[in-house]
């Protein structure tokens, strides 16, 4: 089996801002902190090979399916709507059991920019993160001509690659 898309860069804007802000200061880094990232890179690594966490993980079948892949590398709008509809939803598999027990998968908003940078195997969450904020006019967006939508909005086409990829959007049934 192939290895998941990547990009060589999650996990390094907080890290090299931190560096950056310690060079201004002329202060030397702690250790530890950097550290700390390395870590959560290794800990993504181990992830990717550990069965349990492949099982019934959006984002593990966003990293390994090629036609949804391309779509997120080829079109910077694709890739903003599938982050834009990660953030703030709930998904499960379009199947019997996961629906019946409640089972969902979801991901933070810098979780679902690092699934984007993954796909398209460049950058890091920050790319991303918060590029639906003002209606679609955030980040990345600020003219309104790259059709952004909001976070937490799920386009038609978006709905119905998720569908063809075996996940639904379980929509909220509190009232909210």
């Amino acid at each position: 089996m192939t290895k998941p898309s990547r990009s060589p860069n999650r996990h390094t804007f907080q890290v090299e801002r931190y560096i950056k802000r310690c060079k201004d200061k002329g202060e030397e880094p702690r250790e530890d902190y950097i550290n700390f990232f390395k870590k959560l890179r290794q800990l993504d690594e181990e992830n990717m090979d550990s069965t349990e966490w492949k099982k019934d993980n959006m984002e593990y079948d966003l990293c390994n399916t090629g036609w949804i892949l391309k779509k997120a590398r080829t079109s910077d709008t694709y890739a903003q709507n599938l982050y834009a509809a990660i953030c703030n939803n709930d998904f499960t598999r379009n199947d019997v059991w996961p629906i019946l027990k409640g089972e969902i998968w979801s991901a933070s908003w810098r979780s679902a920019g690092g699934i984007i940078a993954d796909m398209r195997q460049e950058g890091d969450y920050i790319d991303w993160y918060c590029s639906g904020i003002g209606g679609g006019l955030g980040n990345g967006d600020k003219t309104g001509t790259k059709n952004y939508v909001g976070e937490g909005i799920v386009t038609d086409e978006i709905r119905q690659d998720l569908l063809k990829l075996g996940w639904i959007v379980v929509e909220n049934t509190d009232g909210d």
